[in-house]
């Protein structure tokens, strides 16, 4: 998924005004990546942006025998990173140092073009960042976490744009004996989770980044240069990375895993999801990849919290979108006589959290209904 801004190195304004050149670009489309900043005010112009995943650990997102230590209290979950990082909001120093996220990785590069525009220089300014593991033993201990070396690959430089491509990872410094598929069968050093990113700046000021790569577990959300919230990573899969995340099945093994990235849910979802999680446990409910949660036409009134997994979105068989974890769905059949008026089908694994209507005020679901009108949208 890649996400694209327009913004002015000079002014700070929704347009890009090329020095030299007089060109007149369009202003700030509706999804942004990236603001950029001009480093001077000379012959030179200084091109700057970023793109950050945050990883950390959701509720139940762990599995078999590993879970003890979390079902127990010695270990914790995390609660979900904020919406908003840096500026007003907090920064990732401190965050790490409140122990809200397992490691971050923040891709930020600038290039320097001359006054005729070419390239003088391309170069990366931001890294990894791994936070610790704290355990409650009687007391509060905090264990530190091993980070593996910052991969920033040769920029890559291209007449127009230049790319950069980092990963970040590593592991918790706490030991985890297990058995493994494959040799030596045993390991007794953590699994490696890491997050693979690419930007590129275009020389006409135009920034592009998407998250390329990531272990399956644990989750990653990705934040723009102004840090806000853009996009997730839809699926965990815990019992794969736990045996598998280790030695050459990993970046600094030459070998990266595709991420699986949706859209982020609406504040009003946020809402809902924070307000029904803490009251009444709803019960949670799981769909195997293919299967289908609701049928278009059919009657039901359920309505469902994506937890985990990817969702599918369909209208009279043709598919209008997949969502991810965070969204609320199911809301418009309370409200059109109990009737869906759109198939959900589990694109892979889901869990979802089951939800009765009544437990959500009118004035809510009246407000849901009309940002899920995805057919409009399509």
């Amino acid at each position: 998924m890649a996400f694209t801004v327009w913004h002015c190195p000079y002014t700070g304004k929704g347009d890009i005004h090329m020095k030299k050149c007089g060109q007149h670009h369009p202003a700030t489309p509706a999804h942004t990546l990236s603001d950029l900043t001009c480093g001077r005010h000379d012959d030179h112009m200084h091109i700057e942006g970023s793109i950050t995943a945050v990883s950390w650990i959701p509720s139940e997102a762990i599995t078999g025998m590993a879970k003890l230590p979390f079902g127990s209290g010695v270990a914790h979950y995390d609660a979900p990173p904020p919406h908003a990082i840096g500026g007003e909001g907090e920064t990732l120093d401190e965050l790490r140092a409140a122990d809200r996220f397992r490691f971050a990785n923040e891709l930020r590069a600038r290039i320097e073009l001359d006054d005729h525009g070419q390239l003088i220089s391309a170069e990366y300014t931001g890294g990894g960042l791994i936070g610790s593991t704290r355990l409650s033993l009687g007391k509060q201990l905090s264990v530190a976490a091993v980070a593996l070396p910052d991969k920033q690959a040769e920029p890559e430089v291209a007449p127009d744009r230049v790319r950069f491509l980092q990963t970040a990872g590593g592991r918790t410094g706490v030991p985890s004996p297990r058995t493994v598929a494959r040799p030596p069968y045993i390991q007794y050093h953590a699994p490696i989770a890491w997050s693979t990113l690419s930007l590129t700046i275009h020389f006409n000021g135009r920034i592009e980044g998407e998250l390329v790569g990531a272990s399956p577990f644990p989750r990653h959300w990705i934040y723009d240069d102004g840090g806000q919230l853009i996009a997730k990573t839809g699926l965990i899969d815990f019992k794969s990375w736990y045996r598998n995340a280790f030695g050459d099945s990993t970046p600094w093994g030459d070998l990266d895993s595709p991420a699986l990235v949706t859209e982020v849910e609406t504040a009003l979802e946020r809402q809902l999801t924070r307000s029904l999680m803490r009251g009444r446990k709803p019960k949670i409910a799981t769909a195997q990849a293919g299967s289908t949660i609701a049928e278009q036409g059919t009657r039901g009134c359920e309505m469902f919290i994506l937890l985990d997994g990817v969702v599918g979105v369909e209208l009279d068989g043709a598919e209008l979108c997949q969502i991810g974890p965070g969204a609320v769905l199911g809301e418009r059949s309370t409200l059109d006589g109990g009737v869906r008026t759109a198939t959900l089908r589990a694109v892979t694994r889901c869990k979802l959290a089951v939800v009765q209507p009544s437990d959500v005020p009118l004035d809510a679901l009246q407000q849901l209904s009309q940002t899920h009108r995805r057919e409009d949208r399509a």
